[in-house]
């Protein structure tokens, strides 16, 4: 255990959490709702801190972060634990945490943690597959190292954190993908215990602060699929940032939303054609077998830039980041 960050004492030893959105009130020995912070005397302590749960070398698209170090290696951790409770989660063995007994992982410092990363010839470390904001302590430490280092570091977040979190982890945080899940309150608070506003603040928040932004949808037939839903969700996306990346992704049931029918591929390309109608630069399917909606174009001239088959990439007509056939500069990250 250790003691959390962002937290505020109250009276008769009560804790409010300041960590996410939810700004939970805890009185001794309640938790959040992530299930892995608790007030244990007047204090909130992260459970989760010095229990690493996974570890593995990942290349970046996988994220996916298709405009961020194309073809390198991210070193990604996690620890349990979520902040939301989506029936639909594909990670819920790691995110989905009952009480503290299920809390399990290895003791790994933030310091043998980059050291692992370095070895493996990672350009950045990624805090994935679980939720980081509520591992947020060991996230931090780590990202600090990481940045001494010279690696970089990137979320992968439903992006329910409190701006003071934000705040606090922008130094150290060069790149996020963020799960933006619908553009709908009801969808969020029916399928994943949370709300809708804290999310697009954070995706505000990122590009305010400079943070290299990439967004995912993953499509559900008739949750989320409503037509004028997702021109306002892709309306605000391109009102924050024409050029930030979305990914579109293909559903297949999982855990507790067994119910739900594959989204079929022509529903994935109509919402994509939306989108580049409506104004986005850069578009990409998810979860489809190799597409042009996989590769990456020039938005001026249309030239193929990089190639994409599964998780392998070949950057073919890109230069410093600008389009090898007319120059364009190509938004990302692409120097280490």
């Amino acid at each position: 255990m250790k003691e959390a960050l962002l937290y505020k004492k109250g009276d008769s030893g009560k804790v409010e959490c300041v960590l996410c959105a939810h700004h939970c009130t805890l009185k001794e020995g309640q938790s959040g709702v992530c299930r892995v912070r608790k007030n244990i005397n007047g204090k909130l302590y992260s459970l989760n801190y010095d229990k690493v749960a996974a570890t593995h070398s990942d290349p970046i698209e996988k994220k996916p972060l298709y405009h961020f170090l194309p073809a390198s290696t991210s070193y990604s951790i996690a620890a349990m634990g979520c902040n939301f409770n989506c029936t639909f989660c594909q990670n819920h063995s790691l995110s989905m945490v009952e009480d503290e007994a299920g809390i399990y992982g290895e003791r790994i410092s933030p310091e043998d943690l980059v050291a692992a990363a370095l070895r493996a010839g990672s350009q950045s470390i990624s805090y994935t597959y679980s939720e980081p904001t509520i591992y947020f302590e060991l996230m931090i430490e780590t990202a600090r190292l990481a940045k001494e280092k010279g690696l970089k570091n990137v979320m992968v977040t439903n992006g329910f954190m409190s701006p003071e979190a934000l705040d606090m982890m922008a130094p150290y945080l060069d790149g996020a993908n963020v799960d933006l899940k619908a553009f709908s309150e009801h969808f969020y608070r029916k399928y994943s215990g949370a709300g809708l506003a804290p999310v697009l603040d954070t995706i505000k928040g990122m590009k305010k602060n400079g943070i290299w932004v990439e967004v995912t949808t993953l499509l559900i037939p008739g949750l989320n699929s409503d037509k004028d839903e997702l021109t306002k969700l892709i309306s605000f996306i391109a009102d924050v940032d024409p050029a930030i990346p979305w990914h579109v992704s293909r559903f297949f049931p999982h855990y507790k939303l067994l119910d739900a029918p594959i989204t079929d591929t022509g529903l994935i390309f109509e919402t994509l054609s939306i989108a580049k109608e409506i104004g986005l630069k850069y578009l990409y399917g998810g979860n489809i077998t190799s597409h042009k909606w996989s590769d990456t174009y020039c938005p001026s001239c249309e030239t193929l830039l990089i190639e994409r088959s599964g998780h392998f990439t070949n950057v073919r007509n890109m230069s410093d980041g600008e389009c090898g056939n007319c120059g364009e500069k190509i938004a990302g990250v692409f120097s280490a």
